[in-house]
């Protein structure tokens, strides 16, 4: 006789040790014991006596526990065992379960990270743990949706006013989907759907300070400047190499020799990825001198005040310049090249592909093929031992040419 709801709700256990077994037909049974009530099924595959547990009572109802009886039955009679396809099934979900996002994009960080730059490298990384493991980085990859995206982790950083890094975050999350989806984690990418979902990029130049006067004030801003000394030393040596902000601040004393004169940035820390050589100026040399006493012992010549194990933050230059009275709008770190750009055009008259080469820029010779990085190496020397010293007089009050000249 089938069971009933209202029985199953009032059984009671008699006491037997072994509990009690009540059937509902094809196999199934209500085992009711001191500990619960249990459902259970009896089958035969292969000759052999098995039992199946469906669930238990209250969470899995008598209707629930007859469908689960049922695709069992379906299972034997296409000749599958359904204990083996329900530990599949288990087996499955766990692992789905442990397909995490921050999983899977570990394994895609490490598997591309060839492609990028070390520093950028331990931009993406950081930006991942900054700002995107802390809120979806638990979840399986097959139950993140596009509101998950866009709700915990793009509207955050909008919220916060950072649209450009919002929109870098999104093409981030989107290439963690698309790895997934051809490393089977995951069915597509879900960030496909966000295309018109984030607010516009408001295009952003790199404010510099360009005009000859107002270079002279800045650097004598600079040299005022008191605050740490390795700030002080980056905050100096920033106008005379004008790298890029991320150059300066991971730059280590391996890459530099002092009595060559000559700063070796390896491609990996590059932008184009290609080995890059600064010559340095006297003044750079002195810098880089006065700072070696204080940090030469250890990796990083800017090392974080935190701690010397990490270059400083990309933010330190730019928080100077603040406390200098340059906000943003005015002058950035990044604002040195277009500094160095200008004048040396303008003012210096020095030629462009030399000024090009030291930017790191590609330069092309008459063929159409690009220079390699030692090409013109002592014009540039000359080029920035001639920057050096304008810099110094710019400081100093004098040699002010305004850079509309007439003709």
């Amino acid at each position: 006789m089938a069971l009933t709801d209202t029985f199953v709700k009032q059984v009671k256990w008699s006491g037997r040790p072994a509990g009690d077994k009540y059937s509902d037909g094809d196999g199934m049974y209500l085992h009711v014991k001191e500990a619960g009530r249990y459902w259970r099924m009896n089958y035969r595959f292969l000759e052999k006596q098995k039992t199946l547990a469906l669930g238990v009572y209250p969470e899995i109802s008598l209707a629930k526990a007859r469908k689960r009886r049922d695709k069992a039955r379906e299972l034997l009679a296409e000749g599958c065992d359904p204990s083996a396809a329900k530990q599949d099934e288990q087996q499955a979900k766990q692992a789905e379960a442990a397909n995490t996002f921050e999983r899977v994009a570990r394994e895609w960080l490490e598997k591309t990270s060839a492609s990028r730059a070390a520093i950028t490298q331990d931009k993406v990384q950081t930006w991942l743990e900054k700002d995107v493991f802390p809120h979806i980085g638990h979840m399986p990859m097959r139950s993140i949706g596009p509101r998950d995206v866009l709700d915990k982790v793009v509207r955050r950083m909008e919220q916060r006013g950072v649209i450009d890094t919002a929109h870098r975050i999104k093409q981030l999350c989107g290439q963690v989907f698309r790895y997934a989806v051809v490393t089977g984690s995951a069915e597509r990418d879900v960030t496909s759907d966000l295309k018109d979902a984030l607010q516009k990029k408001v295009k952003v130049h790199h404010a510099a300070v360009t005009e000859p006067k107002a270079a002279g004030e800045l650097m004598r801003a600079i040299y005022g400047y008191t605050g740490h000394p390795t700030t002080v030393a980056a905050l100096k040596l920033a106008p005379l190499v004008f790298v890029r902000p991320g150059e300066l601040r991971t730059a280590e004393w391996a890459e530099i020799d002092l009595e060559a004169a000559e700063w070796r940035i390896p491609g990996s820390k590059m932008k184009m990825g290609h080995d890059h050589i600064v010559p340095l100026c006297g003044q750079a040399v002195d810098i880089l001198r006065s700072i070696q006493p204080l940090t030469g012992a250890g990796r990083y010549v800017f090392p974080s005040i935190r701690t010397g194990q990490r270059p400083m933050s990309e933010n330190t230059v730019n928080s100077a310049l603040r406390a200098l009275g340059y906000p943003t709008e005015a002058h950035t770190g990044h604002g040195f090249r277009a500094m160095a750009r200008t004048i040396m055009d303008e003012v210096l008259e020095i030629r462009v592909d030399l000024i090009e080469h030291q930017l790191a820029h590609t330069v092309k010779d008459p063929n159409g093929r690009a220079y390699n990085r030692t090409a013109h190496r002592p014009a540039r020397r000359k080029m920035m031992q001639k920057w050096g010293d304008y810099l110094d007089k710019l400081r100093m009050g004098g040699e002010v040419i305004p850079l509309h000249r007439a003709a």
